[in-house]
C-alpha cells in the first residue's frame, strides 16, 4: 500500500476476506465466514497523535459500551514497540470482541483492529495475526518539522 511517501507492505490477506471500504481506514476487508471485520490504517504528521498508546487505542473503541481488556501488552512490531489489546465490549449493544495492534514509528500512527463476534472470534484471529504481524513499512514519509517532533519522541 502507497500513501503520501510511505510503502507499507501487510501480512497474507486470508482467501475468505473480501475487500470493502470503510470510512477512516486505509485499507478494510469483511470476514463474511466470522461475521467479522478487519481495518488497517496509518497517518502521518497529525498533532494529536502524540497521545500514549493506551489512549490512541482507546479512542478506536470509542462508542462502544461494557469494555472488558482479556490482555493489553508492549509487543515488539516492525522494529518498534506496539500496544496489543485483546477484549470484549458492546458494539450498539451487540456484544464483539477485539484484536487490536497500535504502533508509532517515523511521525505515523498505524491502527489495525479485528473485530468479530465472541462466538467466531477465536476462528479468525490466527488468520489476522498473520495479517497483522506481517506489516513491514517499507518507505517512510519525508520528515517534516512535526513529523520530526513526533518521530523523536518516546512511543
Amino acid at each position: 500500500m502507497h500513501k503520501g511517501g510511505l510503502a507499507v507492505r501487510i501480512g497474507p490477506v486470508p482467501p475468505g476476506w473480501r475487500r470493502i471500504d470503510v470510512d477512516g481506514a486505509d485499507l478494510a476487508f469483511r470476514d463474511d465466514e466470522r461475521s467479522g471485520s478487519a481495518l488497517f490504517n496509518v497517518r502521518c504528521g497529525q498533532r494529536n497523535d502524540d497521545a500514549p498508546l493506551t489512549v490512541l487505542t482507546n479512542h478506536l473503541v470509542m462508542g462502544t459500551t461494557e469494555r472488558e481488556f482479556d490482555a493489553q501488552d508492549t509487543v515488539p512490531f516492525d522494529g518498534r514497540e506496539a500496544l496489543h489489546s485483546l477484549l470484549r465490549a458492546k458494539l450498539d449493544g451487540v456484544p464483539m470482541q477485539y484484536d487490536i495492534y497500535v504502533m508509532k514509528k517515523d511521525g505515523c500512527l498505524y491502527d489495525l483492529v479485528y473485530v468479530a463476534p465472541p462466538g467466531r472470534f477465536a476462528d479468525g484471529a490466527a488468520d489476522f495475526e498473520r495479517f497483522a504481524r506481517g506489516l513491514r513499512t517499507e518507505s517512510s514519509p519525508p520528515l517534516t518539522t512535526e513529523t520530526a517532533a513526533t518521530s523523536s519522541r518516546a512511543p
